[in-house]
C-alpha cells in the first residue's frame, strides 16, 4: 500500500473550501458565523483565503463546526472534482 503525502496547502485548501460551502449552506455570511464563534469576520476571510497558510487552531474548526451544526469531521472532507 502507498500512502499518498500532501503538502500543508492541500489540507489547508480542504477546510478553507469545506468551511466556505457549509457556511453557505447554513445561509450564514461571514460576519453572522464570525460573530457565533467569537471571531472577527475579517479573521474568517482570512481563513477562508487562500492568504492565510496557518495561524488557526482546531478549537476555531470546533467553534465553526458547532456554530454551522456539522460534524468537525465534514471539514475535513475531500473536495472531489465536480466541486
Amino acid at each position: 500500500m502507498v500512502i499518498q503525502l500532501h503538502n500543508d496547502n492541500y489540507y489547508f485548501n480542504i477546510i478553507r473550501y469545506n468551511i466556505k460551502k457549509q457556511r453557505e449552506k447554513a445561509g450564514l455570511t461571514q460576519q453572522q458565523l464570525a460573530d457565533k464563534i467569537g471571531i472577527t469576520m475579517n479573521y474568517l476571510a482570512k481563513i477562508e483565503s487562500k492568504k492565510m497558510q496557518r495561524g488557526f487552531t482546531i478549537i476555531i474548526l470546533g467553534r465553526i463546526a458547532d456554530a454551522l451544526n456539522i460534524d468537525i469531521r465534514d471539514l475535513f472532507e475531500p473536495i472531489n472534482k465536480e466541486n
